[in-house]
């Protein structure tokens, strides 16, 4: 099945188990969070699986508790090969999640408070990430799950140090998640821990040579390099290719454009919405939120291919 908001939601709308009637809101929590499709599928399907397991063991969502989730872990699976650690960890954070979810809108009790040393730290760096920095969720998700793996690794449950971290922990670890990951995935992890160690030094626990130690991914090259950007002549050529005489056409025009003069990814193109967007159809303009920390105003891009125009 294509991983799309779509199916996402036709996912968890097929659910009849005692936590299903919530998992629709779920899905549009994370829409709304600019999480992408692929993501929101994956969690979706998680929380499907987790909804259904819940139904066979007859538990209550007022019931529900971290116990239940280790249990859920631990339950027997239809695979017929082995499980990668990758994907345990990323069911159980999913699952957690629709749990942490659950419980900010009063469907379960709240946990009673354990709080580690590891957790604290990850929940600090969290908060920087998000009020400092201003880091879309998505992004603040990945970093945190980095983080979190590296201190279990180094620390276990114990008090934390960060100053009798060494480069040899910091490369051991990247080595560690070679086994399991592509270079894209590893590269995210090596930015991801180059990001944590320079809190630890905005808190002055890590040195500046700490940071330099992270090792980089080597990727593979191509002769000549491919550039890093496109000139301006071969961006124009790229819109005017467009058939602007079919509605395929149009759509392709404002999404280069939008590429074009604003400077927008991939992803943010992908996941704008026509209720992000405050339209003047008499003026050409619309304003919308490209980042949580910035609003963009331009000339709508659906006037500009209604029109064939290039300002």
């Amino acid at each position: 099945m294509e991983r799309s908001f779509e199916s996402a939601g036709a996912l968890v709308g097929r659910t009849a188990g005692p936590v299903s009637e919530h998992l629709g809101s779920f899905v549009d929590l994370l829409i709304r969070q600019q999480f992408v499709a692929a993501v929101v599928y994956v969690k979706a399907m998680h929380a499907a699986a987790f909804d259904r397991w819940l139904a066979q063991h007859d538990v209550d969502a007022a019931e529900l508790s971290e116990a239940h989730i280790q249990r859920f872990l631990r339950r027997r699976r239809r695979h017929r090969g082995p499980i990668r650690p990758e994907t345990r960890r990323r069911e159980e954070y999913n699952v957690r999640h629709v749990l942490s979810f659950l419980r900010s809108r009063g469907i379960c009790a709240q946990a009673i408070a354990r709080s580690t040393p590891i957790e604290d730290l990850v929940a600090t760096f969290a908060r920087h990430l998000r009020e400092q920095q201003g880091l879309a969720s998505p992004t603040i998700e990945r970093y945190t799950i980095v983080a979190r793996q590296f201190l279990e690794n180094r620390f276990s449950a114990g008090e934390i140090d960060m100053r009798a971290v060494v480069a040899t922990d910091i490369i051991d670890f990247i080595c560690g998640q070679v086994a399991h990951l592509r270079p894209p995935g590893l590269k995210c992890v090596v930015t991801a821990m180059r990001s944590f160690l320079r809190y630890g030094q905005y808190l002055g626990d890590v040195a500046g040579e700490l940071v330099a130690a992270v090792p980089a991914v080597a990727t593979g090259a191509t002769t000549p390099a491919l550039p890093r950007a496109i000139s301006r002549e071969h961006a124009q050529r790229a819109i005017d290719s467009c058939d602007v005489g079919t509605a395929i056409g149009l759509r392709d025009r404002a999404i280069l454009l939008l590429l074009a003069r604003l400077g927008l990814r991939a992803n943010e193109v992908i996941t704008l919405q026509l209720g992000d967007c405050d339209c003047d159809w008499e003026r050409g303009t619309f304003e919308f939120e490209a980042r949580a920390d910035a609003s963009v105003c331009c000339p709508c891009p659906m006037t500009w291919a209604r029109h064939c125009r290039v300002s």
